[in-house]
């Protein structure tokens, strides 16, 4: 059996995993192993008597939750592991509502819409509910519904703003749809637990011990749910996070929640882990000289026992062309000097668009790096194709996905025949599928369009059918339905060149595997697989971390990395802090975003700004961050650009990296 030793642990880490009953905050400073020390938590609860089933493990991302299960797996035995639940907010809400939704005015096999359903939704709203000389931007519209769910507020009983008529139809139409979108997730969970006694102490009773990764990033209806949650008295609820990490204000995360946990769960044990295990102490004091100028925080100051290293270098450059090829000598040589792979290597930035540049200067250089973002595996019209078709399948009374397959391929019922049917469905009160097989909408239309309905809900009807029997190949029932439909076929025809109907059927193939592995894997029901895929938009992310290559990212999408060596890049007024922030007072944030773009750096930290930067086809003036102002100190060097290109170059400084990067500049 794997053992687990209390002796691998800092003190520090050693009280967090060895606390006994009631609330416990963990501010994990950045880098300094929380996850590690939550495994270590979990590991301690189940060697000193609690059951493995009775430990419950929250965290953010699918992602961070694979990671958590692998990392238990190693200091517990295989059923141990096992019994432990280690679940995203939203997944957690799916397997709650599933045994209860009906309490809700749902049926319990309700569907899950991700933000392409949403967003068709409500453009049919908006066109159905606004006049003709009234606008409104179905996105708009989608975020401030978002916000409007995640603050709790109920769907306005009046329509006198666009934007509360277009919201109360929404969550009808929603409703009538058997639908739940993310948002509904939290939503509704919270309220069925908070309305139903009977369902939330069953809950309660089943996990004895809550914890909660990355805190700081929770919402109201988050912190809602772990209330709800939370049992014994007092509550055993360990919560770990850090403050000056919370960079999600505009996605809903509320900070207060952490600065004010006491608040909300009395008389807690809080422990601090400042022992930083990434970044050198140059890194660490530049990082911490920043972030305490943030008035409203928890007070940490981060170490590392790594007393040597480079100063953070902080560099004036003339405009962005120079920045982006001083950045890529940079990077060349320093690889050529240390002999690093390209992997070590990060350009880190505030705003996508300023990848533009450091692409065309990497590609001309023949550098490779990698993106990350990027359009998802799961918003690839095949694969949305697929996945509505098997949902569609399973259960016929899925508007969203009738409506995306009902003429893909093309089947002979018509644009104007749906939208015939879509009228009479609202007003009857019943789905799209039952309206069109309905003996008297079938006597409204003309023979051909009747016959091709009747052939349609007939195959899907044996699809199902098939699908449902115990013991059915899934992928085989699939595959041959959307073959007998003509599907395959039709996505080739549909692509412009080979290469994009190459790349469809892969698609296509992908998912439809992915349906075979969940099945043999014996992970659970078809439904199941739907969750899974409507819960979890990570995987292409995954694959794209596994490609080589320097990588460029933005701030946010960098929480959580981590590199040898980094190039922040674009600290300027305005851009960072973003000239947004100043007037929505938010510039504490922004100095999150900052320190922690600061504390993803292991080695070596590299920090730019430029004069003049390329804005709507001409060059603007640019000032200096003032974050540039407050890490300055021992341990960070201001210099120009000018001034190093014009310092002599010494044979024996050609390893170092600015006096390499002059050596190849000049011989490009």
């Amino acid at each position: 059996m794997p053992s687990f030793r209390l002796a691998d642990l800092n003190p520090e880490q050693q009280r967090a995993a060895t606390h006994g009953d009631g609330p416990l905050l963990i501010l994990a400073g950045a880098g300094t192993g929380k996850t590690r020390t939550i495994v270590a938590r979990i590991t301690w609860l189940v060697s000193n008597g609690t059951p493995a089933s009775k430990i419950l493990a929250v965290t953010f991302t699918n992602k961070a939750a694979r990671e958590m299960k692998e990392r238990i797996s190693g200091m517990l035995s295989e059923d141990q592991a096992e019994g432990i639940t280690a679940s995203t907010f939203h997944a957690l809400c799916v397997r709650i509502l599933r045994g209860d939704a009906d309490k809700l005015g749902y049926k319990n096999n309700f569907t899950i819409f991700d933000e392409g359903d949403q967003l068709g939704l409500i453009k049919k709203v908006i066109n159905r509910v606004t006049a003709k000389d009234e606008k409104l931007d179905p996105g708009l519209a989608k975020n401030l519904i978002s916000k409007a769910k995640n603050n709790g507020w109920a769907p306005p009983q009046d329509d006198e703003t666009v934007i509360g008529a277009v919201y109360a139809r929404y969550h009808r139409e929603l409703h009538a749809l058997n639908a739940m979108d993310f948002d509904d997730l939290l939503l509704q969970a919270v309220r069925l637990l908070n309305e139903h006694p009977a369902v939330r102490d069953k809950w309660r009773a089943r996990f004895s011990h809550m914890l909660v990764d990355e805190f700081q990033d929770t919402n109201r209806l988050q912190l809602d749910l772990v209330g709800l949650l939370a049992s014994g008295s007092p509550p055993n609820v360990c919560v770990v996070g850090d403050d000056d990490q919370s960079i999600y204000g505009w996605r809903g995360a509320e900070v207060s929640n952490i600065l004010e946990f006491e608040r909300h769960f009395p008389n807690p044990a809080v422990i601090r882990l400042e022992q930083n295990y990434r970044s050198t102490n140059q890194i660490l004091t530049a990082a911490n000289r920043l972030i305490k100028n943030n008035p409203r925080r928890r007070v940490k100051n981060l170490w590392s026992p790594v007393t040597a290293g480079d100063p953070v270098h902080v560099i004036s450059i003339a405009d962005d062309k120079t920045e982006a090829e001083f950045i890529a000598g940079e990077i060349g040589a320093l690889r050529s000097a240390r002999s690093l792979p390209w992997e070590h290597f990060a350009v880190i930035y505030r705003m996508n668009a300023q990848s533009r540049i450091f692409e065309q200067t990497f590609r001309r250089l023949r550098i490779p790096y990698r993106l990350v973002g990027g359009k998802s595996f799961f918003d690839r019209r095949e694969v949305k194709d697929i996945v509505a078709t098997i949902s569609c399948i399973l259960n016929p009374q899925d508007d969203i996905s009738l409506l995306r397959i009902i003429n893909t391929p093309p089947r002979g019922i018509g644009a104007t025949t749906v939208e015939i049917a879509l009228e009479d469905s609202a007003k009857a009160h019943r789905s799209l599928f039952d309206t069109l097989t309905a003996p008297e909408f079938e006597q409204g239309v003309s023979r051909k369009t009747a016959a091709a309905i009747r052939t349609f809900a007939d195959e899907l009807s044996a699809a199902r059918i098939q699908l449902l029997t115990p013991g059915a190949n899934a992928f085989a029932v699939v595959e041959g339905y959307l073959a007998g439909s003509g599907y395959f076929d039709d996505l080739k025809r549909s692509c412009k060149t080979p290469e994009e109907a190459l790349n469809r059927e892969a698609g296509a193939k992908e998912i439809l595997n992915a349906l075979a592995a969940h099945q043999q894997k014996g992970r659970g029901s078809v439904q199941d697989f739907l969750d899974d895929l409507a819960l979890d938009r990570e995987r292409e992310e995954d694959k794209k971390e596994d490609s080589t290559g320097v990588t460029l990212i933005t701030l946010h999408a960098a929480k959580g990395l981590e590199f040898p060596h980094v190039f922040l890049v674009g600290a300027e007024d305005g851009l960072l802090p973003h000239e947004r922030s100043k007037s929505e007072g938010t510039v504490d944030e922004e100095r999150r975003l900052f320190y922690v773009g600061i504390t993803r750096a292991m080695k070596t930290l590299t920090i730019t700004s430029c004069r003049n930067r390329m804005k709507f086809g001409s060059a603007m003036h640019c000032r200096p961050s003032p974050f540039l102002k407050e890490i300055e100190g021992e341990g960070v060097l201001r210099e120009t650009h000018e001034q190093i290109m014009s310092r002599p170059v010494a044979q024996e400084d050609l390893a170092t990296s600015f006096a390499s990067l002059r050596a190849m500049l000049a011989a490009d």
